[in-house]
This record gives C-alpha cells, structure tokens and sequence, in this order.
C-alpha cells in the first residue's frame, strides 16, 4: 500500500515486504562537493535486484549530492520501485566537470524502469547558468532532431521507455536546458512540482513529452524561460489541468514536422502527420503575450525550407472558457497553412482584454471553424 500525506511520502511501514535502501550506506556523503555517483548507481544496482514489493531507495533530508551525468537503468525485479527523495541533488558547477562536453543530452536518466515513483519534497538543482553562458541559444535544440554539428544543453531528467510512472512533490530549479522530459513511456502521473527557472534562461521547458500516451500532469507551478508544458510527436490521451505557468511560454503542442518526416500530435512548415482532438478550457490570462496562437507555418531556428507548403494537419481544436489580459495587440492568432488549413475549430466563451486598455484584435489564415461569446471577435474563421 502507498501512502501519500503531508507527514511522510512513500511506502507505509505496516507493509512487511518493503525493502529500504539508503544511499549513504553505499558511500554517498551528501556534503555538496564529494562526488556520489558512483555510491547512488551502486545503491540503484542493489534496489534495482531487490524482489520484494516494493523497495525504497532514499535520499536523505538535509544532504546535498553532487551527482555527474548518471543513468538508472531498469528492468528492475521488484514492480514498485519507489525513491525517496527529501535531500538535493545538484549538478556540476562547471562544464568540464560533467565529463561528456557539450553534447550531453541529458543530467539524470531513469531507463526502462516500470513501476517507478519518486516523490519525498526533495530538490533537483541542474545548476544550468553556467551552460545558459557558453551554450548559444541557436544550439539549444531538441535532442531527439540529431541535428549535425549542434551542441545541445543536456536536460536535467529524462524517463525513458518507464510506464507506470509517478513523479510528484518535488523541486526542480535551473536545469541546463528542460527541467523534465517524458518519452516512450505510457502511463505517466505529475503533479504537486515545482519548477523554477528565470524567464531569460534559454530553452528551459518545464515538462516536456513525445511518444508518450496517458499522460496526466495536474496542480503543479511552473516558471521558466520557454514553455511550460510541450507536448511532441505520437503522443494521446494527454490530460493537463490546474496548472500555475509562468513567466513561460504557455503550453504548447510541437514543434511537429520538422525535415518533412511525419509527426502525429506549435506546427512545422513542410512537415506531415496530424494534430487532432484537442482542448484548452477553463484558462486564465494574466498579462499574457500571444494567448491563443496556432502556428502551422511555424519554423524555429531558421531550419525549414520556406518553398514547402504542405503541413501538419490540424482539426477538431477547441479552445473554451479563456480569460484574462494580454501585453499584445493580437489575442487570436490562427495562422494556418494555405495548401492544407486548419478544421473544426471551436472557440467558445472566450473574453481577453489588454492590459492597456486598448483594442485587441484577432488574425486567420485558412482557418476553418465556429466561434461563439468571443472578445475579441474573429470574423475571419471560415465556416
């Protein structure tokens, strides 16, 4: 049985089959400077060949772990593997200390773990200024493009090919690029995290997924320098809800398409595939800049090949109860590709003013849809 309270996070001590494993037993100090990667893989080696029910790995309160680029790698024996984290663990200061370059793509990696929790109200600090500093911003791209000749800024954690996973009551602060990355993974529970990173700090998405089904994230705080939440290609059956976002850039879907392949889920121009079934309810605004965008000619970092027309297609998007102020002068924005457009939109009991008290105004390209109860008015949907 799992118990989650304010009191204590974890396995409950009445369940006789629970195993605990403590780091410090395998030589992790916890003093912030000596490095325990090599005590926390031996403990995750122990946990991980442990067949009891469930088996508690933890990190004690009040330690400090310095930790280099590790991966914790599954299958394990045990269904339930559950760590504990109420100390910090923090990355290198510098660059040259995390032993990979600048091609890292990511600080911590949990791989092909089922089962997995970790929870405890323990912090993960990537410690990323450092890399924010030396990294352009032009080379700051998604690990999973491999484009050649980029250096990439490694993300702080990764789940990779781990279903049945939980992740909540945690603290991520400055990751060297994206807090917290999801994918090939299918049942995945977040909620009550928080995410701290400053607004300029480049390419820091808070949570990230592609290639990931039932997917739920819910009462968490996030504030970052790029989107709160990003969904990628062939992911479904995402539910996202009560969520506080920013400084950030919202919750977005993309980039898809990119190099013509074909994506199925922010859109790409010249790329291929589907984003359908989608829906923003129940939202609100406050100072926002571009509040609802549609980009299906989207192209980032230049990378596209602007002769292209053909593009993600996109139906059946709702977009109902959204409220609030925005700094800009377009609050609609559905800017949607000329040789394919976008479907069955639905905007309904919108109302977004500026916070300077003037006129907004709303945009369309091909787009087709209904619009009912909106301020301000989109006369330029298409039926």
């Amino acid at each position: 049985m799992l118990t989650i309270g304010l009191g204590k996070i974890g396995v409950s001590d009445d369940d006789k089959n629970q195993t605990k494993i403590n780091v410090l037993d395998f030589g992790a100090v916890g003093d912030g400077n000596t490095d325990d990667s090599q005590a926390f893989l031996k403990a995750w080696k122990t946990a991980c060949g442990i067949k009891a029910g469930y088996v508690n790995l933890v990190i004690e309160k009040g330690k400090t772990f310095l930790l280099k680029p590790i991966k914790f790698e599954g299958p394990c024996q045990s269904p339930n593997i559950h760590i504990q984290l109420s100390g910090t663990l923090i990355a290198p200061k510098s660059i040259n200390e995390w032993g990979g370059g600048q091609n890292l793509e990511s600080w911590l990696i949990f791989y092909g773990i089922n089962g997995l929790t970790i929870n405890g109200f323990g912090t993960i600090n990537g410690q990323g200024s450092v890399w924010w500093q030396q990294v352009s911003t032009d080379h700051l791209l998604h690990p999973l493009d491999s484009l050649p000749g980029c250096n990439k800024g490694p993300d702080a954690l990764s789940f990779i090919g781990c279903n049945n996973l939980m992740v909540d009551h945690l603290n991520f602060v400055n990751p060297p690029r994206r807090h917290v990355v999801i994918f090939n993974s299918n049942g995945v529970t977040i909620f009550k995290i928080n995410i701290r990173a400053p607004e300029t700090s480049p390419n820091t998405d808070g949570i990230d997924m592609s290639h990931s089904t039932n997917v739920q994230i819910h009462h968490c705080s996030i504030q970052t320098g790029d989107d709160c939440i990003a969904i990628g290609p062939s992911s479904s059956y995402i539910n996202i809800s009560n969520i506080a976002c920013g400084p950030g850039h919202g919750i977005s879907i993309g980039s898809l398409g990119l190099d013509g392949r074909t994506d199925k889920v922010e859109e790409i121009q010249g790329g291929s595939g589907y984003a359908k079934k989608i829906t923003f309810q129940g939202i609100t605004l406050t100072a926002a800049q571009n509040p609802i965008i549609i980009g299906q000619n989207y192209c980032p970092h230049n990378l596209c090949q602007h002769s292209m027309t053909s593009a993600v297609q996109l139906s059946d998007i709702s977009f109902i109860g959204v409220k609030g102020t925005t700094t800009t002068k377009t609050a609609i924005n559905l800017s949607c590709s000329e040789s394919v457009g976008c479907t069955n939109i639905l905007l309904d009991d919108i109302n977004i003013k500026s916070v300077y008290s003037k006129d907004v105004s709303s945009s369309c390209i091909d787009a087709h849809g209904s619009s009912r109860d909106v301020i301000p008015p989109v006369k330029c949907l298409l039926n």
